[in-house]
């Protein structure tokens, strides 16, 4: 199980930084009037981050089921 919640951690780490990378390309598009592009790639970002929650979220429900929720 610590790998599958270590995979969910790296997981994580790659749509955030892909993320990361569109939303630069929004923005730079956006800069230059392309809108469009700005749109599509600000889209993009979004489906990333979706992703990356989705793995934050599961990588965190493995610690707590393992480890317990210890506040």
């Amino acid at each position: 199980m610590a790998k599958q919640t270590a995979e969910h951690h790296t997981r994580a780490a790659e749509h955030h930084g892909h993320a990361q990378k569109h939303h630069q390309q929004a923005a730079k598009h956006h800069e230059s009037g392309n809108h469009e592009k700005a749109a599509h790639h600000a889209q993009v970002a979004q489906g990333h981050q979706t992703q990356a929650m989705h793995h934050a979220n599961e990588a965190a429900k493995s610690h707590t089921e393992h480890h317990g929720n210890k506040e």
